[in-house]
């Protein structure tokens, strides 16, 4: 987030407004944050500033402090704490506790936190859900390093074996927005310019109060070597191709050994397995691991796989289906077989007729397109039934929940306007009401009915009286023009509903709102950019109320391409731009996912898309 330099466009005060509603934002943000807290970190009385970056970042400080909070969307819903605020109140938000302090080298380094990093307390991983804030901690030092986001949930890191990406990152000590802050400090002598370490006052007062307990350091030493262990796989587990290290005033020896030392390090991929199980899997032939490579993929086309997930990223395939499927205990590694590549497996599996898969070419990924479920080896496959967790059930109601809040429902309704206010005083109607079309339809026969106007000699016309005249026809005749003595039943309802003003009412799952005018169009449209490059532009979903940023994140899943929001220029909303032309697909899952029906389907426009890309567009 700060790795590059960004320069404030402005710079200015809080109102008391302003700092009200930022304390608030900040309280129902952190519940861990209490009255005390918040009164530290944002002290009522005094003066705040917010600097607006160029990257729509705003960051919040006490005037003449530290940075204390920033927003990253600055619309108050994306809100971290700064370092600075962590060293102050370090309980606002949970913490993440590494494994040892050589891994917060590669953090500093501005990598993100992997599960192999973490060091997990006997008591088992603590509860998380996907997207909550988390900071991360150096054994033996009070002061947390960074902060970022879980890229998924506790059950989700469980089934993935505790492989993977654990926290995206957000700021950590030592990047821009810790530098740029006047006065710059470390919080203890545990932080050094490129790692932290344990802090030496904090373990001497830990020693000290713990020192009735009598010694106990042949357990400490068997730790210590246990989490030298741990902290090795972790260091093996980073990316170094991700990390960014810097040279602090030329000290660079100290860093140099280390990536030499991780090019040497050789590390079991599953470190809990006994020591029996690993011997067995040494002895694996390249045969039996091809076998076990089918039988899982097999496994998870049963199982996990299913038509509507496609198209599939291979990494995706990989990590969150076939390895899954593995036997309890035994380590699948794709190198020990025959085909060395994830590619090459999945191309001969395609070869064989059992799946189809192509190569992207931009992502040098193989992407799984389709399975063939009338293959003689998937028809001769009999899937092994696993106990389902009680978090997949959690999960599954909750997939249903959020389902069911997509349903939409619109209804077009109608107000009353001064042309039709004197037929509902006649017959008591509530002016102020909104009613349907059959609603004001049998407003005006009541009025028909009433007044006795159903012409005698021919029931299926009505006579127009002053009133009824008025208000179906006053303004709407060309002066000169007589104005018409009666009118055809059939042709009464829909002239008085062209006489009053036209809302509608938008209903999804809990949320309503009611909007004057007809319904407007969702826009979709492709745009051709540099070279060959499409994007698929989407607008107006506000009007149905879909969340920009909650569909641009799904829609980067479902396609596996970059999906970006951006303000439209000069109106009000936002629009998502989708990589590629994918405008069919797109349509699709707003009609399928989210109820929006077609323009042919409904009278009033819902989804707008364009026969053929504009010429203006098609031109480079």
């Amino acid at each position: 987030m700060f790795k590059k330099a960004l320069e404030a466009k402005t710079q200015q005060r809080l109102s008391g407004a302003d700092k009200k509603k930022l304390r608030r934002a900040v309280r129902d943000k952190f519940p861990r944050c209490s009255d005390s807290d918040l009164d530290a970190l944002l002290p009522p009385k005094a003066e705040m500033m917010v600097a607006k970056l160029q990257n729509r970042v705003h960051v919040y400080s006490v005037e003449g402090e530290f940075p204390m909070f920033f927003d990253i969307d600055g619309r108050g819903s994306e809100i971290f704490p700064s370092v600075y605020a962590l060293w102050r109140v370090p309980e606002i938000v949970p913490a993440f506790l590494l494994k040892g302090g050589e891994v917060s080298r590669f953090i500093i380094g501005g990598a993100d936190l992997m599960f192999p990093g973490i060091s997990v307390p006997p008591e088992g991983l603590p509860s998380f859900a996907a997207g909550e804030i988390w900071a991360v901690k150096v054994p033996g030092n009070p002061a947390p390093i960074a902060v970022g986001t879980t890229t998924m949930s506790s059950s989700e890191a469980l089934k993935a074996g505790l492989r993977g990406k654990a926290l995206r990152i957000t700021h950590h000590y030592r990047d821009l927005l810790w530098e740029t802050a006047e006065g710059r400090f470390a919080p203890n002598a545990g932080f050094l310019e490129d790692v932290v370490f344990e802090d030496p006052a904090f373990l001497s007062s830990r020693q000290e109060s713990t020192a009735c307990d009598g010694p106990s350091e042949v357990s400490n030493d068997q730790e210590d070597g246990a989490e030298d262990e741990d902290m090795t796989e972790a260091v093996n587990e980073m990316n170094p191709d991700s990390i960014q290290m810097r040279k602090m005033d030329g000290s660079t020896e100290s860093s140099d050994k280390l990536v030499a030392d991780i090019g040497t390090l050789t590390v079991a991929d599953d470190v809990s397995a006994e020591g029996s199980n690993v011997e067995d899997q040494h002895n694996f032939t390249s045969a039996d691991v091809d076998a076990l490579l089918d039988k899982c993929l097999l496994q998870a086309l049963h199982t996990t796989i299913k038509d509507k997930d496609l198209p599939m990223p291979g990494s995706t395939l990989w990590s969150n289906h076939v390895l899954p499927c593995r036997p309890q205990g035994v380590t699948l590694d794709i190198k020990k077989s025959s085909y060395k590549k994830l590619s090459k497996w999945l191309q001969a599996k395609s070869t064989a007729g059992l799946v189809s898969v192509k190569e992207d070419k931009y992502k040098k990924e193989v992407v799984l397109l389709g399975v063939n479920r009338n293959h003689p080896d998937y028809s001769a496959f009999r899937p092994e039934k696993r106990p389902v967790e009680k978090s997949d059930q959690v999960g599954d109601h909750a997939a249903k929940e959020s389902q069911s809040d997509k349903t939409l429902n619109v209804v077009e309704v109608y107000k009353p306007s001064v042309h039709v206010n004197a037929i509902f005083t006649s017959v008591g109607a509530d002016r102020g009401k909104l009613c349907t079309a059959s609603e004001a339809t049998d407003i005006v026969f009541r009025y028909v009915e009433q007044e006795n106007l159903v012409k005698p000699t021919d029931r299926s016309t009505v006579v127009l009286d002053a009133i009824l005249c008025d208000a179906l026809f006053k303004g709407a005749i060309k002066k000169g023009s007589m104005y018409p003595s009666e009118i055809h039943k059939k042709d009464l309802g829909s002239t008085f509903i062209s006489r009053m003003q036209p809302h509608h009412v938008v209903t999804r799952g809990s949320d309503s709102v009611v909007r004057k005018g007809a319904l407007k169009a969702i826009q979709i449209m492709t745009e051709r950019r540099q070279g060959n490059k499409k994007v698929t532009r989407l607008s107006g979903l506000e009007a149905f109320l879909v969340d920009p940023e909650a569909l641009a994140s799904e829609l980067q899943k479902k396609f596996a391409c970059s999906t970006t929001v951006a303000e439209l220029p000069g109106k009000k909303g936002y629009e998502v731009l989708v990589q590629g032309g994918v405008i069919d697909d797109l349509a699709r899952h707003l009609i399928e996912q989210y109820g929006i029906p077609k323009r042919s389907r409904v009278p009033s426009a819902q989804i707008k898309i364009p026969v053929s890309e504009p010429e203006s567009l098609l031109t480079p």
